[in-house]
C-alpha cells in the first residue's frame, strides 16, 4: 500500500487527478481510519490549526510551504475542503491520501460543505463529473463525508468545530453520543457544530444562513467552563485578515482560503498552539501559481457567503 499510496500522493501534489478506481480503494482505506475515531477526536499539541479550503489547491500548497509538510508538522484541518474553487477533487483526495499515509499527524473534521446538497449546488458534484465523466467519485467521497468526526479536542483544552455551538449541547459528552455517519441534517445539534457562528449578541439569535444560529459571548463562556475548556477555534466565516478572535479571546474564527472565490482580496492564516497551547497565527497570500497556470474559464459557484 504505501508505494502506491506514495505515488499517489506525489500525483495529486502535482494536481494531477488519480484513477476511479484509486479514488475507490482511497475512499474504502480512509474510511477503516474515520471509522475508528471519535465524533471529537483528540489530538495532541503541537498542532496547526486550519479552516476552510474550498478547492482552492495552490493556496493549499501554499499552506503547506508556510506551515510545514504533513508529517513534519501535526495538522487539524476544520472542515469545507471542497465547493467553490476549481480543484475540489484533487484538494479532498491530497488530504484524505495524506490521513490515510499519516493518520496520527493529519486530523480531518466536518465541514457544513462536506454534504451531498451542498456540494450538488457549490460545484464539488459538477467538478467530479466534469473530471470523471461519472457520479461514482462524488459517491464515494460523499461517503467518507458521513465518517469523518464532528470536532477535535486538542490537550482537553481547545475545542475545534466548523461552526460553532448548539442550543442543545451543553458538553462534549453530548457532542459524542451524536450519530454522525449521516447526511448533515437540516436542524438539531449535529446541523448547528456546522452551520452556527458567533454574534455579538446575548444568548442565542436566528442565523441568517438559514441553519444553525448565532450565539453571544456568555454562550462561549458557558461551554468553556462547563467543559473546563480555554479557547474554541472554529473556521465556516470569511475573514478578511485571515483570522479573528472575539470575546476577549475565547473563541478564534481561523480561514485559509486567501483571495476567497479568486476575488475577495482576504489574506488566509493557520493558527500554531505550541506544547503550551500558547497561539501564533501565521499568515499568506494566495499562491502566485495560479497566474502561471491560469485560472479555469469556468465562474465559480453561485455566489452566497456561507
Amino acid at each position: 500500500m504505501g508505494s502506491d499510496l506514495d505515488r499517489q500522493i506525489e500525483q495529486l501534489r502535482r494536481c494531477e487527478i488519480i484513477k476511479e478506481i484509486e479514488v475507490k480503494e482511497l475512499c474504502l482505506k480512509a474510511r477503516e481510519i474515520l471509522v475508528e475515531e471519535s465524533n471529537v477526536q483528540r489530538v495532541d499539541a503541537p498542532v496547526t490549526i486550519c479552516g476552510d479550503i474550498h478547492g482552492q489547491f495552490w493556496d493549499l500548497l501554499e499552506l503547506f510551504l508556510k506551515g510545514g509538510d504533513c508529517p513534519d508538522t501535526n495538522y487539524l484541518f476544520m472542515g469545507d475542503f471542497v465547493d467553490r474553487g476549481f480543484y475540489s477533487v484533487e484538494t479532498f483526495l491530497l488530504l484524505l491520501a495524506l490521513k490515510v499515509r499519516y493518520p496520527d499527524r493529519i486530523t480531518l473534521i466536518r465541514g457544513n460543505h462536506e454534504s451531498r446538497q451542498i456540494t450538488q449546488v457549490y460545484g464539488f458534484y459538477d467538478e467530479c463529473m466534469r473530471k470523471y465523466g461519472s457520479v461514482n467519485v462524488w459517491r464515494y467521497c460523499c461517503e467518507i463525508f458521513d465518517y469523518i468526526s464532528l470536532g477535535a479536542i486538542i490537550d482537553d483544552k481547545v475545542f475545534c468545530v466548523h461552526g460553532g455551538l448548539s442550543p442543545s449541547v451543553n458538553t462534549l459528552d453530548q457532542i459524542r453520543t451524536i450519530d454522525r455517519k449521516q447526511e448533515v441534517p437540516h436542524d438539531g445539534p449535529m446541523c448547528d457544530l456546522l452551520w452556527s457562528d458567533p454574534d455579538d449578541i446575548e444568548g442565542w439569535g436566528l442565523s441568517p444562513r438559514g441553519a444553525g444560529y448565532l450565539f453571544g459571548k456568555d454562550v462561549v463562556e458557558s461551554f468553556l467552563h462547563t467543559n473546563d475548556l480555554t479557547l474554541i477555534a472554529r473556521a465556516h466565516q470569511l475573514v478578511m485578515e485571515g483570522y479573528k478572535e472575539m470575546f476577549e479571546g475565547k473563541i478564534v474564527t481561523v480561514w485559509s482560503a486567501p483571495n476567497y472565490c479568486y476575488r475577495c482580496g482576504n489574506v488566509a492564516a493557520i493558527l500554531t498552539l505550541n506544547e503550551k497551547l500558547d497561539r501564533h497565527y501565521e499568515l499568506f497570500d494566495a499562491a502566485r501559481q495560479q497566474e502561471s497556470r491560469g485560472i479555469p474559464a469556468k465562474k465559480p459557484a453561485p455566489d452566497y457567503f456561507l
